[in-house]
């Protein structure tokens, strides 16, 4: 198990705008931590009321979108418009282009959600989009597939070869997380026991194939765990 501390990450601060950026983005730049397999962009964004990142384009990168705090507010050039809140995971599969923009949809109150990149695997698809709610019940206690290749058991697709998991644990409860291949533990919040190690708000694990992954809560709180090839 390989540790990356919250306080290690790269930060940014544009006043509207304060992000934590797992691995390299924009003008971090991090060679030693430039993602983990397909696994890309991790930014922790806290945007204030009233404000968010205007229409903007990508292409060939699978998007997801966790909203932890507040409400996201998505519209894009295919059409979609849709709010987010917390427990909604937002898939965009940028294939050959799509224009979007992001913004806070409360004018008083901050958004803070999770912006994730992973790499595709196939290029040149036609975009998509797709948003699911998974309820907090759903998530208690153990790992909820919410995101994956197939789409299955009522998960996101995604155009890669990944299972990513979301659980809320509280102080006292035990998970051991699912058979993996390499895997990567992001501390959303809260402070968990991890085989040994105490990780925190914003800490990271990452591990490699078939490495047992015992999980305990000391604080309540929640944690997201890919499954990568």
């Amino acid at each position: 198990m390989i540790i990356r501390r919250s306080n290690e990450r790269g930060y940014a601060d544009h006043g509207w705008l304060r992000s934590f950026h797992t691995f390299s983005f924009a003008n971090y730049v991090d060679r030693n931590h430039m993602g983990f397999r397909a696994l890309r962009v991790i930014n922790e964004d806290r945007v204030a009321g009233g404000h968010g990142f205007g229409a903007h384009p990508h292409r060939n990168m699978e998007i997801i979108s966790y909203v932890l705090d507040g409400e996201m507010e998505h519209k894009d050039n295919m059409g979609n418009g849709e709010v987010m809140r917390p427990g909604d995971v937002q898939r965009m599969s940028a294939g050959t282009g799509v224009l979007h923009s992001e913004f806070n949809h409360s004018k008083e109150n901050e958004l803070h959600f999770l912006q994730i990149w992973i790499e595709p695997k196939q290029l040149g698809i036609k975009p998509s989009y797709e948003q699911k709610a998974f309820p907090s019940a759903e998530r208690q206690g153990q790992w909820r597939l919410v995101a994956s290749e197939e789409g299955r058991d009522g998960s996101v697709s995604i155009n890669q070869d990944v299972n990513l998991y979301a659980g809320l644990f509280s102080a006292g409860e035990q998970a051991t997380a699912p058979p993996s291949r390499y895997a990567w533990l992001h501390v959303v919040n809260g402070e968990m026991e991890v085989n040994g190690e105490t990780l925190s708000t914003g800490d990271a694990a990452a591990f490699q194939p078939d490495e047992a992954i015992n999980l305990t809560g000391k604080e309540a709180g929640e944690v997201l765990l890919f499954d990568l090839a």
